[in-house]
């Protein structure tokens, strides 16, 4: 049985964690509410300029005039290699937030039925993919809980460079859609080549004019979209990285909180069980010296 002073040495230490751990939730607490301001207001452009190129890609007379060479975003081609754009954090004390989006890409990834090359955004997705022997292309990471538009750039230059070049036919992106602090959901899309869109019945499809024509238009406007497309899912993953380190760093306080509860009633018993051993042997001495002197 531990002593008393093991067991006060054991509550000294998990109420330093709790600390920390009750720090880390209100850090993360802070950083919550501009992150999801940011996912709420990326949202409504990545998907207007979403719908703009996906009405040029279902005009065949549009697609038709433009040049492979200059627009290389919208050709689509024969499958032959399937590249997934995974989206993890760079950190732990995350709660399942990291491995369930591993799980989801796993899960496209085991449907998938061509060869497929992965690009990873942060540690804990590049650290998954390489020790199980995928095919990693490129790895970006240092940004995960709080994504500038910069990082965004930088992962979509990187993957139009490795479409244009051919290493994929495809690229998913696997990133983790947030909904509240205690819910966020891994998701799946398709954002190379640019798919037409589905059209509803009774509702006509929206027309765009391009100035000063679509050819510039376009060059500019198809790598901002993956850039968009890219940044939204940067700070949905933020959002829900945060969001789930809040409530793993709470029930984290609380555990250490109960803990700590718990030892106190064993550092209470070990007291008592130690000054009554302590009682005994000097009841047991006093009684040891009157026989002596008898």
């Amino acid at each position: 049985m531990a002593t008393a002073r093991e067991i006060h040495r054991h509550m000294k230490s998990v109420g330093n964690i709790g600390k920390i751990t009750k720090a880390m939730k209100m850090v993360a607490a802070a950083r919550l509410r501009r992150a999801q301001e940011r996912a709420a207001a990326s949202r409504p452009y990545a998907i207007k300029i979403k719908e703009v190129l996906s009405s040029v890609v279902s005009d065949p007379s549009i697609l038709a005039g433009l040049s492979a060479k200059k627009h290389p975003l919208l050709q689509h081609r024969d499958v032959k290699k399937v590249g997934y754009l995974v989206l993890a954090s760079d950190k732990g004390l995350a709660g399942a937030y990291s491995s369930n989006a591993l799980k989801k890409a796993v899960a496209e990834i085991s449907e998938c039925e061509h060869d497929v090359v992965i690009i990873t955004s942060g540690r804990k997705a590049r650290d998954f993919f390489q020790r199980r022997g995928y095919k990693v292309l490129s790895s970006h990471f240092g940004y995960s809980d709080r994504p500038s538009y910069a990082n965004a750039v930088e992962i979509a230059q990187d993957a139009i460079k490795q479409f244009a070049d051919e290493h994929f036919d495809e690229l998913h992106i696997v990133f983790t859609l947030f909904k509240t602090a205690l819910s966020q959901i891994p998701t799946s899309d398709k954002i190379l080549p640019v798919e037409p869109p589905v059209k509803e019945k009774g509702k006509a499809s929206a027309s765009f004019i391009f100035e000063p024509d679509e050819d510039e238009a376009l060059q500019v406007l198809a790598p901002k979209y993956l850039e968009t497309v890219v940044y939204a899912a940067l700070v949905q993953s933020a959002a829900s990285e945060l969001g789930s380190r809040m409530t793993a760093m709470s029930s984290a306080t609380d555990n250490a909180g109960k803990l700590v509860q718990n030892l106190e009633l064993s550092y209470n018993k070990a007291r008592q069980a130690s000054i009554t051993r302590e009682l005994n042997e000097i009841v047991g001495g006093v009684e040891a010296l009157k026989q002596a002197q008898n």
